[in-house]
């Protein structure tokens, strides 16, 4: 009986999920505290989403992520970023993660501005 009533209110969650997400598209840019200014756009259709975020340090650096993402049982998403410094080094970078109902699992690489690449896993179970 209760596995049922937990299956209704996902479902109906789901449904009112899927009816919120299908053709939307938002877009904004503010300042931020110490004077840099950041930029986001969403956009997607049905169970599909993606977005890029642009930040402009008031230093001279920027920050670049991009992302889509698929809305399920588990979501999964992909995100793609590069970053440069003041001083003119760049890093740059990728990570996949899934997120279910019993735990999240990520898995990413950034390289460094010589070349050095780093790989890093992560689990957490609820």
């Amino acid at each position: 009986m209760i596995a049922s009533v937990r299956l209704s209110f996902m479902a109906i969650g789901f449904l009112a999920l899927a009816g919120a997400t299908a053709g939307h598209a938002a877009e904004g840019t503010r300042g931020t505290v110490r004077g840099g200014q950041l930029t986001r756009s969403v956009s997607g259709e049905g169970p599909v989403y993606s977005g890029q975020t642009t930040r402009v340090g008031p230093n001279g650096g920027t920050y670049t992520s991009s992302s889509k993402c698929l809305d399920g049982v588990v979501d999964r998403c992909r995100r793609s970023y590069a970053a440069t410094g003041p001083n003119g080094r760049t890093y740059t970078g990728e990570r996949a993660t899934a997120r279910g109902p019993y735990g999240a699992r990520s898995i990413g690489a950034v390289s460094g501005p010589r070349g050095n690449v780093a790989i890093g896993a992560h689990r957490r179970w609820r």
